[in-house]
């Protein structure tokens, strides 16, 4: 991060559990965050309640391809270099959702978002002296594989999709690293832990009281697991690092599957494409 001038941190998906834990994190550290949400008047509520002085949150349903594209320049608009970049913003879905522009609706939030938000900002990233970009990803990528052949899971089983869109972000981290310098751009794929949080409450019923229940007996709590994301985001330990995944502040093993390059360059491929933007 920069020294001197207080850095500008970007965090999706900022206004519960982790997202939040790690904009108060930041904040108290000095840096300048960037809440990126979607509802209004939970965004102004964490902006309001960070120490410090912040940008307006941007607003943006992160699983719609035109709202990533028009909260990226909203964000290039503020006409600041990023220091890092955090993708948090993710959900598990127990049915299968169809977003507006026909993507099912995990691929399109878990996987899409961020690697569109990512190429968007790559110039205001570029600018900063030492930027890194983060992707929340999960264990539960172990046991997954990508399935090309359904990227879009008409074949639906909720929390595998889900996991493998977790999967597809660990190969998008090392993508990206493979086109830049660690020193020049640097970027990480993290599991924060199980966190007591907002996650699956979405689902509601049998699934949501699942897992509230697993929450409150074998969760970490947002601030502990904020922790690794901010380690990956700032630890001078990495430097001259990247594409690495990380988990309880330490780089891991991560599966065999998100070390296979050639599906994270045929992922890429697919990416850019519904994405628009050139391979």
């Amino acid at each position: 991060m920069a020294t001197g001038a207080a850095p500008t941190v970007v965090i999706t998906g900022a206004t519960s559990g982790i997202g939040a834990a790690t904009a108060h994190r930041f904040a108290s550290d000095g840096a300048r965050v960037v809440v990126v949400a979607r509802d209004p008047a939970r965004a102004e509520a964490v902006r309001a309640s960070l120490p410090g002085t912040h940008p307006p949150p941007v607003i943006a349903d992160l699983s719609v391809l035109s709202q990533v594209r028009t909260a990226a320049g909203a964000i290039r608009d503020l006409g600041l270099s990023v220091d890092v970049l955090i993708n948090n913003a993710g959900a598990v879905f127990m049915r299968r959702e169809v977003t507006s522009e026909g993507h099912e609706r995990t691929l399109a939030l878990n996987v899409l978002a961020p690697f569109t938000l990512t190429r968007l900002l790559e110039p205001a990233l570029r600018s900063a002296p030492h930027p890194r970009v983060v992707f929340v990803s999960s264990a539960a990528h172990y046991g997954t594989h990508l399935r090309f052949d359904d990227l879009e899971s008409v074949h639906y089983r909720g929390f595998s999709v889900y996991g493998r869109s977790k999967l597809a972000l660990i190969l998008v981290a090392r993508a990206f690293a493979r086109r830049h310098r660690p020193e020049e751009l640097a970027f990480f794929a993290v599991h924060p832990g199980f966190v007591r949080s907002r996650f699956g409450l979405n689902n509601g019923g049998g699934f949501s009281l699942g897992m509230r229940f697993l929450m409150r007996i074998g969760g970490i709590a947002p601030a502990t697991a904020a922790r690794t994301v901010v380690f990956a985001a700032t630890s001078p330990s990495l430097a001259g690092r990247s594409g690495d995944y990380i988990a309880k502040e330490r780089i891991v093993q991560a599966s065999k599957e998100a070390s296979v390059d050639a599906d994270g360059e045929r992922l890429w491929k697919v990416l850019a494409a519904w994405s628009g933007l050139p391979p």
